[in-house]
């Protein structure tokens, strides 16, 4: 991992506020590095990582910022997925997917190294890149552990559909090379690459027209990519939890207590 930070902070010069010890955010040059960090437990999703990263896609949503690299401390895994000792439930594990939980029109890449399991590739699955360190390893075990949250499924609307289903069913890990060839990764560098690799395309995009890479990603997005039941579940409890935790809901109940015409705000 030191050599990774020497990556991040000496070499490439950013400036680092901290979201919380779970989730770093870094900007420089329209850039965010957005860093997963929890290395003593591989980066296991737990509820407050989860509110964590789903802040982070926040901040980078409503920054100057024009692509975001999104990677992990440590270099056993990107993630193990939920934490079974504090599987993610208040926030949910969708709210922190970038694209459900938090919609953004600017793009971001993963740049993953070492276990990539679960709900961890979810993650992966919904960025628009990903590059893989030639340690990379990506499996998901849920149907041999009995649990799924199910957003897993639009998987098969981005492989091709054998590939898909044998990811989803068997359990079988994808070393970064097989990952490569089935379509799942963009890249696979040297293990430790990963991160300026993912920048290599972040400095791209981030110097391209922003109307242009915003109206491709909602029409892929909104129109193109098939999405699953629990996908679909998860944008309609997105907008029902902001219109629950809205001013002008407030403002509804204390207008009809009060017995005025309520002022909404659209906030």
């Amino acid at each position: 991992m030191e050599s990774l930070q020497k990556i991040n902070i000496n070499t490439l010069g950013r400036m680092v506020e901290k979201m919380s010890e779970l989730v770093t955010y870094e900007s420089n040059e329209r850039i965010a590095l957005i860093t997963i960090n929890r290395p003593e437990k591989m980066n296991a999703l737990s509820n407050d990582l989860v509110a964590a990263l789903r802040d982070a896609f926040v901040q980078y949503r409503d920054s100057g910022d024009q692509c975001a690299v999104l990677t992990s401390s440590g270099d056993k895994a990107f993630s193990v997925g939920a934490d079974i000792k504090d599987p993610p439930t208040d926030p949910d594990l969708w709210e922190c997917m970038p694209g459900v939980g938090v919609i953004i029109d600017k793009p971001v890449i993963a740049a993953v190294a070492g276990y990539c399991v679960g709900g961890a590739y979810c993650l992966v699955q919904f960025c628009d890149l990903a590059i893989a360190a030639e340690n990379a390893d990506f499996f998901y075990p849920e149907a041999q552990m009995g649990f799924c949250g199910g957003l897993i499924a639009s998987t098969a609307a981005r492989l091709p559909h054998k590939i898909a289903m044998e990811f989803m069913l068997t359990g079988r890990h994808f070393d970064a090379q097989r990952a490569y060839e089935v379509g799942m990764v963009n890249e696979v560098v040297p293990e430790g690459q990963q991160v300026e690799a993912a920048m290599n395309y972040a400095r791209i995009l981030a110097n391209s027209a922003p109307l242009v890479v915003g109206m491709i990603k909602r029409f892929v997005r909104d129109s193109v990519t098939p999405k699953g039941p629990s996908e679909l579940h998860a944008l309609a409890r997105r907008e029902l939890l902001a219109i629950r935790s809205s001013d002008d809901q407030k403002e509804g109940g204390a207008a009809f207590r009060e017995k005025r015409k309520p002022n909404f705000t659209g906030n």
